[in-house]
């Protein structure tokens, strides 16, 4: 059977779901995107047994039906070295997928669309509305510090937490926490009030969520249950597997401003580049940055194993006693990027205390780093 397909459209749709595709694959057929074609409509899916993405779009011919796997990151290849503005022919062979666009002709191995996973089909408990604008500044708010690679499997993703017509995503490597909340949620079915719901996020489906994600207000609606989290866009279909475990207790762990004993201002900008100058004399394993503060004034040194050594003084308001304390410069830069005020507060209890670091009277984003020994 022969059909043809405008690039500008296909291109577009693969770039949808080629990031969840495997690359190292445990199973052959994990590296290829199901293609199904019936009345009219031409959709996609790629999987890698944990994320599912699958996007469709019309096509002319409705007589098409077909359903089978291709490659995807070799689909991927051709189409988008392949010119703008023409249509790719598609033509199954056997087991052979023959595409034909002008003077061009490639033939591409298929597996058979019947051994493609797919995720378990899921039955909505809770649903919920917000705009991809606010969902992408909540992840973007707090991604970075989710773990890689724990063996506390919890830490790898990134914790949605709803109450009430309010968002909030936490994430922590157990060395730094950052949270983040909007009262951003409308359209809300199955979310008693007063009460907590939490989901945790892996972090490959973040990071393909956020990628996925526009500065628009469009509404997208999401969709949980006790094991899988769905997202649907107006074009795309994004279904994620969560994470089985508890999140530790953040609260806890994120200084209250009140019993804070020590709190210093300081201009954003200049303290994130201060701290980028001294990091470049840190080393891969060690990330000490000793801060001394005193009235009005912090000293930011940093020393590595070559005996070298980097020094920036910083104007901050301050007017408590000296204190020296060490952090990760890469955490506190870290932080200082997903702050956008001009200025931040650093609050502590004690010398030997994480420290909180929150834009200026702003608390809707708040970020914990903890202390290292120098």
């Amino acid at each position: 059977m022969n059909f043809s397909i405008a690039i500008d459209n296909l291109l577009p749709a693969i770039q949808s779901v080629i990031g969840v595709v495997e690359k190292r694959q445990t199973m052959p057929i994990l590296s290829n995107i199901l293609v199904n074609i019936s009345g009219g409509t031409f959709k996609i899916t790629g999987t890698d047994l944990e994320v599912e993405i699958s996007t469709s779009f019309p096509i002319e011919d409705k007589s098409v039906g077909l359903v089978f796997t291709v490659p995807a990151k070799k689909l991927f290849d051709i189409c988008k070295n392949l010119d703008s503005g023409i249509d790719l022919n598609f033509e199954l062979k056997e087991n052979k997928l023959v595409l034909k666009a002008k003077k061009s002709r490639f033939m591409l191995a298929i597996l058979a669309a019947e051994n493609f996973p797919n995720l378990d089909p899921m039955t909505s408990t809770s649903e919920m509305s917000i705009s991809q604008r606010d969902l992408k500044q909540l992840i973007d708010a707090t991604q970075f510090s989710m773990a890689n690679q724990d063996v506390r499997y919890y830490l790898n993703g990134l914790l949605f937490e709803v109450y009430n017509n309010e968002l909030r995503t936490v994430a922590t490597d157990g060395h730094r926490l950052a949270y983040s909340a909007l009262d951003c949620l409308t359209n809300l079915i199955n979310i008693p009030k007063d009460t907590t719901i939490q989901l945790i996020i892996p972090r490959k489906a973040i990071t393909e969520l956020n990628r996925l994600l526009s500065d628009t207000e469009q509404l997208i609606r999401l969709s949980i249950s006790s094991s899988h989290m769905h997202i649907g866009f107006e074009k795309l279909d994004f279904t994620t597997k969560l994470i089985d475990g508890r999140f530790p207790g953040y609260q806890r762990v994120i200084p209250v401003t009140e019993l804070c004993t020590k709190n210093i201002i300081v201009d954003r900008q200049m303290f994130k580049q201060s701290l980028a100058r001294i990091a470049v004399l840190s080393t891969e394993k060690y990330k000490a940055a000793r801060l001394e503060f005193s009235v009005d004034n912090l000293i930011a040194v940093v020393h590595n194993p070559e005996q070298e050594e980097a020094e920036e003084y910083i104007p901050v308001d301050y007017k408590g006693d000296e204190f020296t304390i060490g952090f990760n410069v890469d955490y506190l830069v870290d932080a200082l990027n997903a702050i956008y005020d001009d200025q931040v507060s650093l609050s502590l209890t004690d010398a030997n205390s994480s420290c909180l670091i929150q834009g200026l009277n702003n608390d809707t984003a708040k970020y914990v780093v903890m202390p290292m020994r120098l």
